[in-house]
């Protein structure tokens, strides 16, 4: 039953993926596989979740051969949480697709490539060797890169140029890394890798691997000063594409940055000053860039990349505290759930917006909160998480983040974290002056919204913001499964043990 829990969140969009491609002809069966494909991936996340809380780490050896020779797929708590909130971005996603996108678009192969980019995102999060974290990657990238060009618009495809480019980079930096390892340490299991190069006469070893994929997956997380990429392609696609991209894939960099430094290549000494530099110029460089914005996607998206420096302070962090106080990890764990769905909250609620009044630029908005009360709120809610106003869920990430800068002296960080928030709350502030409660100009469309569209935008943006609500207000159960999660990457002997039957 384990090894069928383990593989249900890659099979299912494999299948869907597949079926949609049958039914090319029919767009009401292609939409049927995309919304079945993400429920089916919600239900497969939850019974993982649930399965790896009853029995601990589950671990499947593919075709039976032996750990660290064959091909592994583990779930640990952290695993289960992010296929857990890989399935509810799917099904909010695949929701606001049906009101949101165009025919010829979903016609090109819309829905079979988002089931594809699903399975990449999930085997990412699920494989237990560098090798095959590296081809998850690249379905990851060839599902995006496709995603990102769908419909052939020139900013799409200046935006996709700019986005394979540099990732294409990241990919063969990645893959030198594998080689090197592989050929010094003769594997490339995630469990059996870290006894290895703990054990490693060179401790330069260690050191050169650590870079590289700091480099390979900085890129993909776009940590400062890997991330331009990022601005200039994620506000080109269609409001659904850059809600999927925002809320999981620079999520599947910061993810594998954890699982390396925890359980590879756990070089605090080395690593956590690095680490906790990147840290603090992501997120001071991302709200600065965001401030100067004047298109609200654009300014989401830098946004994207200033959250992620908080993701990378948590990992610095628990680097210097040691095993005894995980809290760190615990608030970039927390975080990193609270982040994806409040900003893919407001991407959502950017759609809306645009379908209403026909422009993403703030000063060809303005009136909403007269005209369109019920938007406004979907937009507010979400926009507080994400400066860290209490009781939401952004400010208990933040909190659990900034006492673990404070415990371990970390004070530039912490006093950068603090800042950037303020910042992020002027930011949201100046959407809200001018979308919401501005005058509207002369010359702006009434839009207006039938029941059915209400439903389908509407519907996913408010569930998300009801989601972060209840993050923030039952803050206690989520912070302890986070703490849980930390604990068992700090003290990866579980896992090891799991994976290789032996300590």
């Amino acid at each position: 039953m384990n090894s069928v829990l383990l593989i249900l969140p890659i099979l299912v969009p494999f299948v869907c993926a597949v079926a949609s491609l049958l039914a090319w002809r029919s767009l009401a069966a292609q939409r049927l596989c995309g919304v079945a494909g993400a429920v089916g991936l919600l239900a497969s996340g939850a019974a993982l979740f649930a399965a790896v809380q009853r029995a601990g780490i589950l671990v499947v050896q593919v075709g039976n051969w032996p750990a660290p020779f064959g091909i592994t797929l583990v779930a640990d708590v952290l695993s289960a949480v992010m296929v857990l909130l890989t399935g509810v971005i799917a099904v909010a996603v695949a929701v606001f697709a049906l009101g949101s996108l165009d025919r010829r678009r979903e016609r090109f192969g819309y829905h079979a490539l988002v089931q594809v980019l699903l399975m990449g995102v999930c085997g990412a999060f699920l494989t237990g060797d560098l090798f095959n974290l590296y081809v998850w990657f690249e379905v990851m990238l060839i599902a995006s890169f496709a995603l990102l060009a769908l419909g052939g618009e020139r900013a799409q495809l200046e935006g996709a140029v700019k986005y394979v480019t540099l990732n294409l980079v990241s990919s063969a930096v990645f893959l030198a890394a594998a080689g090197i390892t592989y050929g010094v340490t003769g594997t490339l299991n995630f469990a059996d890798l870290g006894q290895r190069l703990a054990a490693a006469p060179h401790p330069g070893v260690g050191l050169t691997l650590a870079m590289l994929l700091l480099v390979a997956f900085g890129i993909k997380a776009a940590i400062f000063p890997l991330f331009f990429w990022l601005p200039a392609s994620y506000h080109t696609p269609p409001v659904a594409v850059t809600t999927l991209f925002s809320g999981l894939l620079t999520k599947v960099g910061v993810y594998a940055l954890i699982r390396v430094f925890t359980l590879v290549v756990p070089l605090a000494a080395v690593t956590q000053p690095l680490l906790l530099t990147i840290a603090g110029l992501t997120m001071v460089t991302g709200v600065l860039g965001a401030i100067a914005q004047h298109e609200m996607r654009r300014l989401l998206a830098f946004h994207v990349v200033s959250q992620i420096g908080y993701l990378l302070m948590g990992l610095g962090l628990s680097l210097g505290l040691g095993l005894a106080s995980p809290l760190g990890l615990a608030g970039a764990v927390y975080f990193m759930v609270h982040v994806t769905i409040a900003k893919s909250a407001l991407f959502l609620v950017s759609g809306i917006v645009q379908r209403l009044r026909g422009s993403f630029e703030l000063d060809r908005l303005g009136g909403l909160w007269r005209d369109h009360p019920y938007v406004s709120l979907l937009f507010l809610v979400p926009a507080l998480a994400l400066a860290g106003i209490p009781p939401l869920s952004g400010f208990w990430a933040k909190f659990l983040l900034l006492q673990a800068g404070l415990a371990g002296a970390h004070w530039w960080v912490t006093a950068a974290a603090l800042a950037v928030s303020l910042l992020t709350l002027f930011s949201m502030t100046k959407i809200w002056a001018a979308a919401f409660w501005a005058a509207a100009p002369l010359d702006a469309p009434v839009g207006a919204l039938t029941p059915r569209q209400w439903l389908l935008l509407g519907g996913p943006a408010a569930g998300l913001g009801l989601l972060t609500v209840l993050l923030g207000v039952c803050a206690d159960p989520a912070i302890g499964l986070a703490q849980r999660a930390a604990a068992q990457l700090l003290d990866p002997a579980a896992y090891t043990a799991a994976v290789l039957g032996r300590p």
